[in-house]
Formats: C-alpha cells, structure tokens, sequence
C-alpha cells in the first residue's frame, strides 16, 4: 500500500478508540517511510544491467571476431606478397640484362668483323654490364697490394716475396660483393717468407 491508501483506510477505519486511532496513525507513518517501490526498482535496474552488460559482450565479440578475420587477412596478403617478391625478385636485374644480351647478339650478326669492330663493341657491352652490376649494388672486389681477408679472399698460391707475408700479388679472377655480401671471393696468389 502507498501512503496515500493508508490514509484513505485509516479514516475509513476510524473509531472511538484512541489508541486504535494512535497505533493506525502510527502504521500510516511508517508505511510512509518505508519507499515501497524501491525493490522493483532495484530488480528492474540490475534487469537492466544485465541486458546492457550482454549488449557490451556481444558488441565486444563481434569486434573481436572481426579484428582476427582482418589480421588472419593481413596475414595472407603478405604471404601472397612475400611469395611474388620471391618469384619475380629477379625482374628488373632481368630486364637490365637483356640489353646487354642484344649487344651480343647484334655484335655476332654483323658482317663486316674487324679486330678493332669487335675490341669496341666488346668494351660497350662490358661498360653495359658494369652499369647494370653499379645499379643493382654489384661491386668488384680488386684485392692487389691489400693483405689477404678470408672473408673476401681465397689463396690458391704462396709465392716468394720481399713483399710481407699474405700480401696479395696476383688477381686470378675478381670477387663480387652484393650490397657488402660476398657472393664470389677472389682467387689470388700471395706473398710467402722466404
């Protein structure tokens, strides 16, 4: 009962008696008192709680559900990615090669050979593959007069020498580095004590 239905029953109740009339004043005071809606509000908040706490579970799944599709995505496309570059990592040097192969084609289809003919196209096409190799970070490795480096160098012969000992002397064939890797040491003699 609200406190209004209390009142409207204690004067419908109304008696002689005094103390009736205290003790049903007294009931109507403390009805008053007590809020008797704040247990169904209570029920109904936390209802409401937990409607709004599954909302935030789902929306935070879904989003969950579509940051590991998009990474598993990211994966894949760099996958696909590191793949191709793997296949056609080669393609540009490829492409700069060509050219130097159609000088030598063109050179052998010549008909007048002359020795001159042949020391100027040979150079050309030698210049075409040393700017290719300076494009696509190839250096030479020219090791004459250094000391011997194993990393860079590899000895086939020990000559005597008033040179120092392990000084190279001799360039068989050159070494190659790729962007300060080695791909080919260089063959050399070196100097040896008497």
């Amino acid at each position: 009962m609200t406190g209004k239905e209390n009142e409207e029953a204690v004067k419908g109740q109304k008696s002689e008696d005094p103390i009736a009339n205290t003790e049903l004043n007294s009931e109507v005071a403390e009805t008053a008192e007590m809020p008797s809606t704040q247990e169904p509000e209570t029920s109904e908040s936390i209802a409401e709680q937990l409607q709004q706490a599954l909302a935030d579970v789902e929306k935070h799944k879904d989003a969950w559900l579509r940051a590991t599709a998009e990474l598993d995505n990211v994966r894949k496309r760099a996958q696909i990615d590191v793949a191709a570059a793997h296949k056609y990592a080669l393609e540009r040097f490829s492409t700069e090669l060509l050219v130097v192969k159609d000088s030598l084609e063109a050179a052998l289809k010549t008909d007048n050979v002359t020795f001159e003919g042949i020391h100027d196209g040979v150079d050309l096409t030698l210049k075409q593959l040393t700017k290719v190799f300076e494009s696509f970070g190839i250096s030479e490795i020219t090791p004459l007069g250094e000391i011997l480096d194993p990393h860079k160098h590899q000895a086939m012969s020990a000559v005597d020498s008033d040179e120092a000992t392990n000084t190279i002397l001799s360039v068989f064939q050159k070494g190659y580095l790729l962007n300060d890797r080695l791909i080919r040491p260089a063959l050399v003699s070196v100097a040896k004590s008497k």
